[in-house]
């Protein structure tokens, strides 16, 4: 029988830190360097959502998103994403089948009926398809002729993206792109993590990764992630960032108001707030600071937030604007009370 509910918590919050490091231990058996992609992936993970990579190709986002679903012990799928794939490729459709004389309808699932979906290049594929994905990201169900399917627990999609000035690539709706929980921009490697992947590459190393995490113990965690604790204050903070970036709203900066259209959804609060509930456990609290907000802003907020002619003909970057208001922005506010 435990103690107190204290060391119950103390314990649970020790077991959370110790799956997400043997994680992240087994995936740096195969990926090196990118500790801040690899953070943010599992990030997702643990707070139930999904990861979009961006990059240009040959730098590992695969490879990272592969060497994941080795060390879970969940069921994984790979989409490649091309011009020609179809909606029915990616959800599954219905066929006839005749059996002892007598035909019916049978659902054949596609391969998003996984636990892990990679889509993999998702922008080489047109809007349509891309659009596949919509209910599945946000319902946890695909519909196909008027019948849903559940989706297994826990679901992930990550999904990879060339830079939308590549050719032959076509940018993510901006519904779609909502979806996801964090937008990662993987760069190159640095001169010794590039000679690291020599040495493993051409030298006959091999990457034996085990399994060490299942899909109990993962929804376990994603509810412990959502019963950490955040004050009002630091509750506030995050409402007031995502408020900071709507053009003419009360709290946007100025460069808000030169530079962006339109400014990030609910789902950019949510994200802030589980986000910041995973950084705060894995340094051992039980409840979220502001430094925990602070840190994941630009993942979390860089794809829900579209410039507008001046910033594309001036050459700023979201991440600028978005950086300006992290510095601006105060932590501490009064909280309005309700009339």
């Amino acid at each position: 029988m435990p103690d107190s509910p204290n060391e119950d918590i103390a314990a649970a919050v020790r077991k959370f830190a110790e799956d997400y490091g043997r994680v992240r231990q087994e995936i740096a058996k195969a990926v090196v360097g990118h500790d801040e992609i690899v953070d943010g992936v599992l990030t997702c993970l643990f707070a139930g959502g999904h990861a979009l990579l961006e990059g240009v190709p040959g730098l590992g986002k695969t490879l990272l998103i592969r060497s994941l679903s080795e060390a879970l012990h969940l069921q994984f799928n790979r989409i490649q994403f091309t011009p020609d794939l179809m909606p029915a490729d990616v959800t599954g459709t219905t066929i006839v089948v005749e059996a002892d004389g007598n035909r019916e309808f049978q659902f054949r699932k596609g391969p998003i009926f996984a636990q892990i979906v990679l889509a993999d290049e998702i922008n080489r594929a047109t809007p349509k398809t891309q659009s596949s994905l919509l209910e599945a990201m946000q319902e946890k169900s695909v519909t196909v002729g008027g019948e849903t399917h559940i989706l297994d627990k826990p679901f992930f999609v990550m999904a990879t993206q060339n830079p939308v000035e590549q050719e032959g690539t076509y940018p993510l709706p901006e519904a779609q792109l909502d979806r996801f929980f964090f937008k990662l921009q993987v760069g190159y490697s640095s001169r010794s993590d590039l000679a690291e992947i020599l040495d493993r590459t051409t030298a006959g190393y091999d990457a034996s990764i085990q399994q060490v995490l299942d899909a109990p113990a993962i929804v376990e965690q994603q509810r412990l992630v959502r019963r950490v604790g955040i004050t009002p204050s630091v509750q506030d903070y995050a409402v007031r960032l995502v408020l900071a970036t709507h053009p003419d709203g009360r709290f946007a900066t100025p460069n808000v108001n030169q530079y962006f259209r339109f400014g990030a959804s609910p789902r950019a609060a949510q994200t802030l707030v589980l986000a910041g509930k995973v950084r705060a456990l894995l340094d051992g609290r039980t409840s979220v600071a502001a430094q925990d907000i602070r840190e994941i802003v630009l993942p979390a907020l860089r794809h829900r937030c579209l410039l507008n002619f001046e910033a594309e003909a001036e050459g700023v970057s979201t991440d600028e604007v978005i950086t300006n208001i992290v510095e601006t922005l105060p932590t501490e506010a009064a909280i309005e009370q309700p009339a």
